[in-house]
């Protein structure tokens, strides 16, 4: 059953409901590992995937366990995908564009620059045809793969100095990995995808000069405050960055019929409430953050310009390049448009017009 038939008939609240007491009760007991790409201390990304095994767990009376771990507890962070390919564990949550550089198409499954917000990029997911295409690439790599918490827009990261021009960026040592980091060094920036648990020290060092990591509530968990005056923002590399829920998929193919609808049930609940979760929490990070003497400040146009000109020249060299990319990309411009359309429409309207009254109050 694909995924959005069974959520159409059942409802990510009413799984129980659609998966009988018997399948469960005759059902094998089934023990996973999964490590994450994340610290413990992050309790959105982290914490929400320690939520879904429990709540796998719960469903299934205890009969699928799934034993989660933290970046670097079983193997190194940045070896989650190999782990999962060859079957040392069942299971990863990462975030796809950190191995672009084994298939640039895993972009597509965490967000592309100037691209989807995060209720756009669970439209295409789900009813565009995203899962669809994805899932066509992964399984070259014997995986697959289930959207599994959204982070929203991200900020633009920390810095040591302001970026008052695209100049500033030139000979920058930069935190920053995927295609953000591509079309980064086009600007002269050089990019260095290092993982969360060593941005601190990396920043704190001076190894690097900025970094960019997801937003305020998981950046303050951090202390990359600390470390760096300047917060940039938007994160115009991301404007979605969907994590996800890598899965071996000779484990899948093994797991009972009812404990793959678990799965999937509880993957499509952290999509949802990940997100949530972090609009609640990054409002009152931020006001801390700002608090506590953080300087917070947008890209100039200038910046925001010569990065939205890198981007389509990137993108359409990598489309030249890789057929997987290219096959994804063609339907997801389409599909990008006729979003914009209607957000511009009626959202956006609204929301500016919401934002601009709100702050003329103050």
């Amino acid at each position: 059953m694909k995924r959005r038939e069974f959520l159409t008939k059942a409802g990510a609240g009413t799984a129980l409901g659609a998966i009988s007491a018997s399948a469960i009760a005759q059902a094998p007991s089934v023990k996973w590992r999964l490590q994450t790409s994340w610290p413990k201390s992050l309790d959105t990304t982290h914490g929400g995937v320690e939520a879904m095994a429990k709540r796998i767990s719960a469903m299934t009376e205890g009969k699928f366990d799934i034993r989660v771990m933290t970046a670097g507890e079983l193997v190194p962070g940045n070896q989650v995908f190999d782990a999962v390919e060859k079957g040392t564990m069942e299971a990863t949550h990462t975030l796809s564009s950190f191995f672009i550089g084994k298939n640039p198409a895993f972009a597509f499954d965490s967000g592309i620059p100037f691209g989807l917000n995060s209720r756009q990029q669970q439209a295409w997911l789900n009813w565009g045809g995203g899962n669809e295409l994805l899932r066509d690439v992964f399984k070259q790599y014997g995986m697959l793969q289930f959207a599994c918490g959204n982070t929203g827009v991200q900020m633009g990261g920390w810095y040591r100095k302001e970026i008052k021009s695209v100049a500033d960026l030139k000979g920058l040592k930069m935190r920053i990995g995927g295609i953000g980091g591509t079309i980064l060094t086009k600007l002269g920036v050089t990019a260095q995808q290092i993982p969360p648990g060593d941005i601190y020290p990396s920043l704190e060092k001076g190894t690097i000069d900025a970094a960019e990591f997801i937003g305020p509530h998981d950046d303050e968990k951090l202390g990359l405050n600390k470390v760096a005056k300047f917060y940039y923002y938007p994160g115009w590399w991301e404007g979605s960055a969907s994590n996800t829920l890598l899965v071996n998929l000779k484990a899948w193919d093994a797991l009972p019929k009812a404990f793959q609808e678990v799965l999937t049930c509880a993957a499509h609940e952290q999509d949802t409430v990940m997100t949530a979760d972090y609009d609640h929490k990054n409002p009152l990070a931020l006001k801390r953050l700002v608090g506590a003497g953080t300087q917070l400040r947008s890209f100039p146009k200038s910046v925001m310009d010569a990065a939205y000109k890198a981007t389509q020249e990137v993108m359409d060299d990598i489309a030249a390049k890789s057929p997987d990319f290219k096959k994804i990309y063609e339907p997801w411009k389409k599909y990008r448009d006729e979003q914009n359309l209607w957000f511009r429409v009626a959202e956006y309207t609204l929301d500016s017009y919401r934002y601009g009254v709100s702050a003329a109050k103050k």
